[in-house]
């Protein structure tokens, strides 16, 4: 047990998200439209 809390950690290499991803989350979140009226919340994606 000693010996494991005595190591350095391994660094994680940097884990970047593709461009693709980010296009996707971006224009998901443009096309989402949240409606509020008297009976609750909706979700609409407007394509």
């Amino acid at each position: 047990m000693a010996k494991l809390y005595s190591q350095k950690p391994v660094a994680a290499p940097k884990m970047l998200p593709k461009k693709e991803t980010i296009d996707f989350l971006l224009n998901y979140s443009k096309a989402l439209k949240i409606v509020k009226t008297e009976n609750g919340t909706y979700e609409c994606l407007a394509n």
